[in-house]
């Protein structure tokens, strides 16, 4: 079965209960987008998917997404992804909008995680300290931190158990050779705990919306041995670069260019040494603490890969 057909039967399967959709059709809808428009798989089926909601009167947390895997936290590095989880509630906060029930963080042995669980799905509670197991939560993702979402289909077991909560902080001491596309002046979606950044004006969830300007540095630094994956927020950019968001938006009205912030940026931090500390969350490590170092005696190997990056 091909990676559309494969999609095709997914969705079909996530809506054969709502709606009377043909598989054939689905698979049309896909084909249309991925043959003739050249749209990525998984984008041709977020958007396929967000048709049938819809046309369904849904949204997506209502929906399942054709099975989910047992992951441990440390695992999750993508978003939109369908899991089962077994965890401890390590901490609850207080919820910032009505639309959420209970939000704080979990762990297990490979680390945290940030949760979320929706007010409209009608879901026991979760309390400080107990251990449960998540089925059928769907992943998140916000400036590199992954986040799991409890929604109508998640089912909650409670475990007469207790699980020992690893660590997940990194440092790390290198170069800075890259900087990663979607770095400098960004807009996100400005729906409630939605936080995507928005492509063309668009968000993958929610469509065409007025998004809302945010600054951050997807950044590479090479230690010698590895390169590694590092996620500046807005308080971490400014700290680094000196540029506020309100300069960096003046920067791009003056210039009609928004990628003129990430050149200054690039400009400012390649090649330069850094020591920084944070959590890792999936692939990313988030800057929590930043310095800056004096160059190693011998520069120039990790300078020569960073003009070749």
């Amino acid at each position: 079965m091909s990676d559309v057909s494969q999609h095709a039967a997914d969705i079909h399967e996530q809506f054969s209960d709502h709606i009377d959709v043909d598989v054939s059709d689905v698979e049309d809808r896909l084909t249309t987008l991925v043959d003739e428009y050249k749209v990525p798989v998984e984008e041709a089926r977020r958007s396929v998917t967000n048709h049938y909601l819809e046309q369904a009167g849904l949204e997506r947390e209502d929906i399942a997404s054709g099975g989910s895997e047992s992951v441990e936290l440390a695992e999750i590095d993508e978003p939109e992804q369908w899991v089962d989880v077994t965890v401890k509630v390590i901490e609850l906060w207080e919820p910032r909008s009505d639309s959420v029930a209970q939000v704080g963080l979990l762990g297990d042995p490979s680390g945290t995680i940030k949760f979320t669980k929706w007010a409209k799905s009608d879901l026991p509670s979760l309390d400080e300290g107990g251990v449960y197991r998540l089925e059928n939560v769907v992943t998140d993702e916000y400036q590199g931190r992954y986040s799991v979402k409890l929604n109508k289909t998640t089912v909650i077991e409670e475990l007469d158990d207790d699980i020992e909560v690893g660590t997940d902080t990194s440092e790390i001491e290198g170069a800075m050779v890259a900087m990663q596309s979607g770095s400098g002046l960004i807009k996100r979606c400005p729906e409630d705990d939605c936080t995507r950044v928005l492509q063309n004006g668009r968000c993958s969830e929610h469509g065409d919306v007025e998004g809302e300007f945010d600054l951050r540095i997807k950044g590479v630094v090479d230690d010698g041995i590895d390169a590694h994956e590092v996620i500046f927020d807005q308080d971490a950019t400014e700290a680094l670069t000196g540029i506020s968001l309100e300069e960096a938006k003046e920067m791009a009205m003056d210039a009609l260019d928004t990628t003129i912030v990430a050149d200054e940026i690039g400009d400012e931090i390649i090649g330069t040494y850094y020591r920084i500390e944070g959590p890792t969350f999936g692939r990313y490590v988030l800057a929590d603490d930043v310095s800056e170092l004096a160059e190693p005696a011998d520069p120039d190997p990790l300078l020569i890969r960073a003009r070749s990056m």
